[in-house]
């Protein structure tokens, strides 16, 4: 049996052996005209406005797309030494899809997501046949009563949901030595520009996937760097949203002040074309009430080619010197802001340096048990019921769960107490004043519209023994303040993609997207992954 109709099928048995300067000028085609070659894929690149042109022009179908996309799973990503980065697929794809086809052809189109296929992190639930499980085998076979907030919200906007994308397990909070992209039920997603490379996580399928042509738009989940450094190391963009704009109900959490979902897509257009109709007020999460009047039904407003004009960008200090490649890269962005009309403050300072201690990871081990422990419960068929029940079942199956690494971090929070423990408090305090305060006095102080870092230095070598062997990276100050962030491609480092995040106030996604899209349109940065075994370096 291929391993995607296991996927489809949920048979655990099944599921164990699988272990599984400054760039060229990306494709920039905007023709609908298939590629030619044998070996190209017919929709590679497309946007979602090519796709929609396409489908208005009666040229496809969405289900014609979904057949293509699920084709290119298939072939690309579930064959051997594939990229290993869709989960799961959804068996109703393409009934969905012909019900959508026959709503157009009727005259109603529900928006510019109408027929699109998109696919979510597999910690998000879909009340459908397909699982939630976060990438762990505890919770294989189960699947969740309904759709999470946001879900529903996309398939409201006419959206395909055509699968789910495999992580890093439980979100990467599982481990101190984990590899990113690893996880229990789905085994070690690849980097589509090198196929022995990490692809980060916690959101690796999805910043692989949309990377590697497998969809049109993906969905990430970040508590601190989940989007944002999969998209850099997949040479994709990815929007961490102000936590509340987007509800995380029906999310498998980590943290309640810092967790959110975002989208991950090949261009800024895309990416902003995701996330306004996914916002809204959940009575289930009281957070998202504070996005009233704060958000838009339509982010792509704010695509301005020529939005960085009279702006002043913060560099963020403590990114660089870490690569020379990476720093000689940033040079070649701080040339390409000023000569689009922007002013650059340098070595800007949004913390003072021990000033969190070790309150921020605190924080994640008391709310991470809390919220497990509550999520769990909106999961009646599933066989395990508390954190604890978690770490009981690694410790039954060790050779599937625990083939290389252990689960330091989840016992840790299972030793945790209640969230009014005084330590919780005192640490949450911390975090929240640090983080806000910072951001906030470093744009006022400097008169700045946004701050820019390093999202992230090139992939490493994926290894499972070892785990992760992280560079630098800016993705704390924006995760802890519950801030937003965009990562946009920046460059390349001998071939792999390197990021560049802009952060900046509650709220301020409208001018963050414009000046990600001025940024890329200036540049151009993006070009499609070659899936190449390994680099062929000099």
């Amino acid at each position: 049996m291929k391993r995607r109709n296991f996927l489809q099928l949920g048979a655990l048995g099944s599921a164990i052996p699988f272990l599984g300067v400054k760039a060229c000028a990306p494709t920039n085609d905007q023709s609908l005209e298939p590629k030619k070659s044998e070996d190209a894929f017919e929709l590679e690149e497309w946007t979602v406005a090519q796709l929609q042109e396409a489908m208005s022009s009666g040229r496809y179908s969405s289900r014609k797309i979904c057949e293509l996309y699920l084709a290119r799973i298939e072939a690309k990503d579930q064959s051997e030494n594939g990229l290993n980065s869709v989960i799961e697929v959804n068996p109703d794809a393409l009934e969905i899809a012909d019900q959508l086809d026959r709503e157009r052809a009727a005259g109603t189109i529900r928006g510019p997501l109408h027929g699109i296929p998109i696919m979510v992190k597999d910690n998000i639930d879909s009340g459908d046949k397909m699982m939630t499980t976060a990438g762990s085998l505890a919770l294989a076979g189960s699947t969740a009563p309904k759709d999470a907030f946001i879900v529903k919200k996309l398939r409201e906007s006419g959206a395909v949901l055509l699968g789910k994308t495999n992580l890093s397990e439980w979100a990467n909070f599982r481990s101190f030595r984990s590899s990113s992209g690893w996880s229990g039920r789905g085994r070690q997603t690849r980097n589509p520009y090198a196929l022995d490379r990490n692809p980060c996580g916690s959101s690796s399928g999805s910043g692989a996937a949309v990377s590697g042509n497998m969809c049109a738009i993906t969905i990430g989940t970040e508590t601190n760097g989940s989007i944002v450094c999969p998209s850099s190391a997949n040479g994709v963009v990815g929007i961490k949203p102000t936590v509340g704009l987007w509800s995380r109900s029906g999310i498998i959490p980590i943290s309640h002040t810092q967790d959110t979902a975002g989208p991950m897509g090949r261009t800024v257009a895309d990416a902003a074309a995701l996330l306004g109709p996914l916002t809204g007020i959940d009575e289930v999460d009281a957070v998202t009430s504070e996005s009233e009047g704060n958000s838009e039904v339509d982010y792509t407003q704010y695509l301005d080619a020529n939005a960085l004009r009279g702006k002043r960008i913060g560099i963020l200090g403590g990114t660089f010197g870490y690569h020379e490649k990476v720093d000689e890269i940033f040079e070649g962005v701080k040339e390409v802001i000023t000569s689009q009309g922007a002013e650059i403050v340098d070595d800007v300072k949004v913390a003072e340096d021990g000033a969190y201690g070790n309150s921020g990871f605190e924080v994640l081990l008391y709310e991470f048990k809390d919220g497990m422990n509550k999520y769990l419960k909106t999961r009646p068929d599933a066989s395990v019921k508390t954190l604890a029940d978690i770490i009981q079942f690694n410790k039954d199956n060790e050779e599937e769960e625990m083939t290389y690494f252990p689960q330091g971090i989840l016992e840790q929070s299972e030793e945790k107490g209640p969230l009014t423990d005084p330590e919780y408090k005192e640490a949450l305090n911390t975090v929240v004043t640090v983080s806000r305060e910072g951001i906030d006095k470093a744009l006022s102080d400097n008169q700045l519209d946004a701050i820019i870092g390093v999202t992230g230095g090139p992939a490493w070598p994926i290894d499972v023994i070892n785990g992760d062997h992280f560079g630098t990276g800016s993705s704390t100050p924006a995760a802890r303040s519950g801030y937003p962030n965009v990562t946009v491609p920046a460059g390349y480092v001998h071939g792999l993609p390197v990021g560049m995040s802009i952060f900046g106030g509650k709220y301020q996604e409208p001018k963050l997207i414009s000046i990600a899209y001025a940024y890329e349109q200036a540049t151009k940065v993006r070009k499609a992954p070659e899936f190449l075994p390994t680099l062929d370096l000099p």
